[in-house]
């Protein structure tokens, strides 16, 4: 079965420039050997890329053995579903910017992040493109 969106509609590609996903794919897709839930599609910001690199995930810096080309604000990523949470949480409990939060891209997020996020927060942070 194809995987749905937050919306119950057919996935939508995240990129494919840079190609992002766990199986690098384009999509943020369900995967059983994916610990890190890459299954939230979000729209980089400075803001968030300095804060997953305080937080020992440098999403900067090109990792060609892993398939990874470094990514700029502006770039579409399937997002470890767990840091998103956490710089959500940084926002309200730090009073960090709120574009330390990644606008996400609701078409191309899996469903499957329903079990931790609520739909109404997830739209009060969607991408308006």
């Amino acid at each position: 079965m194809a995987d749905r969106n937050v919306h119950g509609e057919d996935l939508a590609a995240c990129s494919t420039d840079p190609t992002t996903g766990f199986e690098r794919d384009g999509c943020c897709g369900t995967h059983p050997d994916d610990r890190g839930r890459h299954e939230l599609c979000a729209v980089m910001t400075a803001e968030f890329l300095r804060f997953s690199r305080e937080r020992g995930n440098d999403l900067v810096t090109p990792r060609p053995a892993f398939s990874f080309p470094g990514l700029d604000p502006g770039d579409r990523w399937c997002l470890c579903l767990g840091r998103w949470v956490e710089a959500l949480e940084a926002t309200r409990d730090r009073r960090l910017p709120e574009t330390t939060v990644p606008p996400v891209v609701l078409e191309a997020t899996n469903e499957a992040v329903l079990d931790a996020v609520d739909l109404e927060t997830l739209e009060a942070h969607a991408y308006d493109a």
